[in-house]
């Protein structure tokens, strides 16, 4: 495709939901594109220097120790060339290749389409000739694409689809023409043998089974198609199944939390590459004369108290537990002090229990000020990652990079952790074990059959039920409250069952905009109104507009939740961690013939 410039994304778009292998949609003029984002080998290529030297980069010591980089860069910001009117941008590249025209409905790849300079758009030429002023009859992209589980993304079969007649030859256009409603009503034609076939039953997957295996192209890379042992399946184009972006987070916390990295920038790792102190005082003293000069003077440190912080911080570097960053944070929320000064990141407030919520909490905290910063490191297609390390996980790039692409969000929360004792008891009755199980049963059938092992990454449990839907009622109830928007908020859980065993929740501002600075969220966990709030929040779950099908579960499908609708509980995409899985409000209040199945359900018999 000739360079044309397509349109704009936002920053935190471009590195998440809409990150390399994703299919986006612009608009240039009036003419529809559709194009997937390419590989992190074009943020170099387009946006020089290359990796951690490019000055749009961003750390977090823990973060980058878990995913095995030197660092995360921001998605780059296009600029104009001061020689140049063409401003430098992120790559896309059209997908699909095959394109309708609106007005005869005839269907065939870009290449047969004609092209204006200087613009990205295609039109009919046939049709632009028969419009008053000749005015462009611009084409749109098809509908209909082809994915696998693997990844891999790549072009409807329209001719193996339409079944053209032996000796066919000419096989320039198709047609495709919705004669009636539904699929089964959407013709596809080829003019020149006359074949006909409808695209009714395009998404079920039995019907690709007689197809040849996934090709494995990957149009977003260059050079990097594969073997592939999946079969393919039809999705729509901008079906919200094409792409999961998988993102590991993380907060910065003491003691990551305050300027020393964040200034140290590039040198950070050339420091930790001398592991002798002597040798690195020694380092640390050469560096003061040049580089290090402008670091010092920013920090207001000496050089023997930079070395002491210095060492001080290699030294908490090595204790960094990469299999769970948030055992990190949970410690911080329920053991720490008050934490402020105007050089930290972090900043929170621990707050006395309300007595009326004694009984079911043990820790809240206002968390002033915090920054996640999220990177994404791969993304999933058909299903939601189960496992980040999985080996359905596609790449971003071509090869591995000491860099991935991140955002960095700075806002305030919540946090609330369940008392530990209550929760234990309740988990244990048998009327709840034995509703979860059921959801847990259903799980690993389903990763059973997506990767051949018996058992999944985890186990779903009573209390990951339990935290995560109280996380979606408050975060519900906390928009009316405070006056956020519903995808302003987002949830970060904290659950594990061993040693140090956690039942919290954090809600806070996740947005990269004005939202993320009002302080409205972190002031309502002050005790007399968190206390307001959890009630209300409670209070909302024990009648759905959908009950009584909604609370026995007859909604959910089969979409790993029990009692959970739009209705109720369910939240924007964005502001879940689980894609709005896992979720069960009669966990929360109880049923009508179960009312100890709520946890909370001396809470609602309280408020009678």
């Amino acid at each position: 495709m000739s360079r044309n410039e397509l349109g704009e994304l936002r920053r935190s778009a471009a590195a998440l939901l809409f990150g390399p292998g994703a299919v986006v949609d612009f608009r240039a003029g009036d003419a529809p594109i559709s194009a997937v984002a390419a590989g992190l080998e074009e943020w170099d290529n387009h946006f020089p220097p290359a990796g951690m030297r490019n000055q749009q980069t961003i750390l977090e010591a823990r973060l980058q120790k878990k995913l095995g980089v030197q660092g995360f860069r921001l998605p780059p910001v296009a600029v104009k060339e001061f020689d140049h009117s063409v401003r430098k941008a992120l790559v896309a590249v059209r997908f699909p290749n095959w394109l309708q025209c609106p007005h005869c409905s005839r269907l065939a790849e870009s290449k047969w389409w004609s092209d204006e300079s200087g613009h990205a758009g295609l039109f009919c030429a046939q049709c632009t000739q028969r419009m008053p002023g000749r005015r462009k009859v611009w084409v749109v992209p098809v509908r209909f694409v082809m994915a696998c589980e693997g990844g891999h993304l790549d072009e409807f079969p329209w001719h193996s689809w339409v079944r053209h007649s032996d000796g066919c030859s000419k096989r320039q256009y198709l047609s495709l023409v919705s004669e009636r409603a539904g699929l089964a009503g959407l013709m596809l034609s080829c003019p020149n043998c006359n074949a006909r076939r409808s695209m009714d039953r395009v998404f079920s997957e039995d019907t690709w089974e007689t197809f040849p295996n996934c090709r494995g192209r990957r149009p977003w890379l260059e050079g990097a198609d594969e073997v592939c042992s999946h079969k393919s399946r039809a999705v729509q184009r901008g079906a919200s199944n094409l792409y999961f972006p998988v993102v590991e987070s993380a907060l910065s916390i003491p003691p990551w939390s305050d300027q020393l990295q964040e200034a140290l920038g590039v040198l950070w790792d050339q420091f930790m590459n001398v592991e002798d102190p002597a040798e690195r005082a020694i380092f640390i003293r050469i560096l003061a004369r040049n580089e290090l000069a402008p670091v010092l003077e920013e920090l207001g440190l000496s050089v023997d108290s930079f070395t002491e912080q210095l060492n001080r911080r290699l030294s908490s570097h090595d204790d960094i537990d990469i299999d769970n960053l948030r055992a990190e944070e949970h410690r911080q929320f329920t053991t720490g002090i008050a934490e402020s000064g105007n050089g930290r990141e972090f900043e929170m407030r621990p707050q006395p229990i309300p007595a009326s919520l004694g009984s079911w909490f043990s820790h809240i905290v206002r968390v002033v000020r915090l920054r996640e910063v999220s990177a994404l490191k791969g993304f999933t297609r058909i299903h939601p990652p189960g496992d980040s390390n999985a080996s359905n996980v596609a790449p971003i790039s071509t090869r591995r990079l000491d860099w991935l692409p991140a955002v960095e969000v700075r806002g305030e929360g919540i946090y609330l952790e369940i008392d530990a004792d209550a929760i234990s008891r309740w988990e244990r009755q048998s009327v709840v074990v034995e509703r979860v199980r059921v959801l847990d049963k259903q799980h690993q059938l389903e990763w059973l059959e997506r990767f051949g092992e018996e058992r999944p990454a985890r186990t779903i449990s009573p209390r990951l039920l339990l935290v995560h839907t109280l996380a979606h009622a408050l975060m519900q109830q906390l928009t009316l409250d405070c006056g956020y928007s519903s995808t302003a908020l987002k949830e970060r859980l904290y659950v594990d069952h061993g040693d140090g065993a956690m039942a919290g929740l954090l809600i806070y501002t996740a947005t990269t905009d004005d939202d993320g600075t009002l302080g409205g969220l972190q002031r309502e966990g002050a005790p007399e109104r968190i206390e307001r709030t959890v009630a209300a929040a409670i209070q909302s779950q024990a009648w759905c507009s959908s009950d009584p099908l909604c609370i026995e579960g007859l909604l959910a499908g089969g979409n790993l939740s029990l009692a959970a609708c739009h209705a109720c509980v369910l939240a924007p995409e964005t502001s879940c961690e689980e894609f709005n899985l896992f979720l069960d409000r009669a966990l929360l209040v109880g049923t009508q013939l179960m009312p100890t199945l709520g946890f909370f359900s001396a809470l609602i018999a309280e408020d009678c």
